[in-house]
């Protein structure tokens, strides 16, 4: 998550009642059912919010994802790869996102890459 200061007041009534939407039984029922989806292509997360935002970050896990979900060698991904640096992690988490409004997703319903990356509204 990004690096901020502590909360007060109103700030830090809103930070908690969003703290307290995060559900760890709904993150390893996903994780469950992603290991599942992708096969070996990917570890597990280290557990709790910020193993399962930084396990995302890079989009790598998203992008398999998504192409697991359409026949082998069609998925709308084409080239999946770790990388360091912010901008091709969000460039990654975008060609999921925009693979995942093709699929069928609604655009009110897809997060904003920068939410993802940033770890807002986990």
């Amino acid at each position: 998550m990004a690096n901020r200061g502590p909360s007060y007041g109103l700030s830090r009534e809103v930070q908690q009642k969003i703290d307290r939407q995060y559900d760890p039984e709904l993150e390893q029922v996903l994780v469950r059912w992603i290991l599942a989806q992708c096969g070996g292509d990917v570890t597990q997360p280290a557990p709790g919010r910020d193993g399962f935002q930084q396990w995302l970050k890079d989009g790598t896990v998203l992008c398999r994802l998504i192409n697991s979900l359409h026949p082998r060698g069609q998925g709308p991904v084409a080239k999946i790869q770790a990388s360091a640096m912010a901008f091709k992690q969000m460039e990654q988490i975008s060609q999921f996102l925009q693979a995942a409004e093709r699929y069928g997703i609604a655009a009110t319903d897809i997060f904003q890459t920068v939410d993802l990356w940033e770890g807002e509204g986990l």
